[in-house]
């Protein structure tokens, strides 16, 4: 698959089954190999990311498809947020049988 890199920029990136990830701000480069091996996402999709991060960086070899979007693999739970515990939350304890 061969871009030039500034058709990259700006470009929404959506995973196989249609979950929107982000938009393209930046291509991480390796210079000595000549090849693109990540994209740097910002206006991330709240739902799968944290509200704090300001962009993540998907491998490029997650690239299926580059044409109006971007198309990346479908990697199940990969950038989902971790399930957080309630302070409230209560864990019940054992019952010591005496």
């Amino acid at each position: 698959m061969q871009a030039e890199v500034s058709t990259l920029f700006g470009l929404n990136i959506y995973t196989e089954k249609g979950v929107y990830i982000g938009k393209v701000n930046d291509v991480v480069l390796e210079v000595n190999e000549k090849k693109a091996t990540g994209l740097a996402a910002t206006k991330l999709n709240p739902n799968m990311f944290d509200s704090g991060s300001k962009g993540v960086v998907v491998p490029f070899r997650w690239v299926v498809a580059v044409a109006d979007v971007i198309l990346i693999r479908h990697v199940k739970d990969q950038f989902k947020k971790p399930e957080e515990v309630s302070e409230e939350y209560d864990i019940p304890q054992e019952d010591e049988e005496q």
